[in-house]
């Protein structure tokens, strides 16, 4: 088999946003695992984002362009050509038409992780790792493959092993998670901390803030006045060891909320940014999660009784986490690297030989 490495285009700094990378980063761990190298061109700000990539064994080049530039075309193109890159996966929110069909142009197989659906595709797959979008809003080439539902959900292997031990509800005393947006919340996670340090139910309120988070320092002053109850974690790992002995999360509607549902925590969602809103309303609907609308609209006394009834109710919370192991397995990247091989060693139809 051809084993030519894999190019990730994307960026993660506070312009264009983290999410695509971090989607990245996933899915490179999940190619890797099939013995091909993984190639990073990412303009990365802070560079200490550069650590994970190092740390998974992947290789990464700096770029001052921007994804979907004229400049960033001819970049990615000169990097496909050095690599000898089988596929290019590009993630990023202002995309167009023309740079993908430059790029498929390449002779590279071209694969888009998009959620909104707002262009038309012309490469041969596209990935939506959030749910709700269905496949009549996207626009795209005939050959096209699209990848949608809750099926193709990214999660972390780590997350993923968590399952098992979530098989039943942790023992009381109660403890819960707030884990919202990478790219700022306006100071929400500031504001659904206050609420939940408030009630003495809860013994131990952990809130999960990357180190490029802009609020970590205003988060972390007011956590040390409350003597370890409530505690800032910046690591995966940590957030990982969180995720097993929590009863509910707070959560925004995006990808670490598949991650709780597919382990089957209850969880409350406000939705920071709108391309998450399809993806928290679909959550809400299938049971997973309650929904409380939009972060710049946030309000404190509904939040409470939200709460409230997570705590008095057993059976919401049962419900819920079972809902959320039934709707996400998990195995969302390990089907994406299996679309990925398909399309890059298509099966030959046999030869058949006539008789003279």
């Amino acid at each position: 088999m051809n084993r030519a490495p894999i190019l990730f285009r994307c960026d993660g700094n506070p312009t264009t946003g983290f999410e695509p990378f971090y989607q990245c980063l996933l899915a490179a761990g999940a190619m890797q695992r099939r013995r091909r190298g993984t190639h990073f061109l990412s303009h990365l700000d802070p560079l200490s984002l550069a650590l994970p990539i190092n740390r998974g064994g992947h290789e990464w080049n700096d770029t001052p362009t921007r994804v979907g530039t004229a400049d960033d075309l001819d970049a990615t193109l000169r990097e496909i050509r050095r690599l000898n890159a089988a596929a290019v996966v590009v993630a990023a929110p202002d995309l167009t038409e023309d740079y993908l069909r430059e790029l498929d142009a390449s002779g590279a197989l071209v694969v888009v992780i998009d959620s909104g659906a707002g262009i038309y595709f012309p490469n041969r797959l596209v990935i939506n790792p959030f749910l709700g979008t269905g496949r009549e809003r996207y626009k795209h080439e005939p050959r096209t493959q699209l990848l949608l539902g809750m099926r193709y959900a990214f999660v972390r292997p780590v997350i993923r092993r968590l399952r098992p031990l979530r098989a039943q509800e942790p023992a009381q005393p109660f403890r819960a998670v707030v884990a919202l947006n990478d790219d700022g919340d306006d100071g929400v996670t500031l504001r659904i901390a206050r609420l939940l340090a408030a009630d003495e139910r809860l013994s131990r309120v952990s809130v999960f803030a990357r180190m490029h988070h802009p609020q970590l320092e205003e988060i972390r002053e007011f956590a040390a006045g409350f003597d370890g109850r409530l505690d800032v974690i910046t690591e995966p790992q940590e957030l990982s060891a969180r995720t097993s002995r929590c009863h509910f999360a707070v959560t925004a509607g995006d990808g670490l909320s598949l991650e709780f549902a597919c382990v089957g925590v209850p969880q409350l969602m406000t939705v920071v940014n709108d391309r998450h809103l399809i993806n928290a309303r679909t959550l809400d609907e299938e049971g997973v999660a309650t929904f409380l609308g939009s972060a710049a609209e946030f309000n404190d006394d509904a939040f409470r009784e939200a709460v409230e009834i997570l705590l008095t109710d057993p059976m919401e919370r049962q419900g819920m986490a079972r809902c959320g192991r039934q709707l996400i397995d998990g195995r969302g990247p390990d089907r994406f690297v299996t679309a990925v091989e398909i399309l890059l060693h298509p099966v030959q139809a046999p030869t058949l030989r006539i008789a003279a």
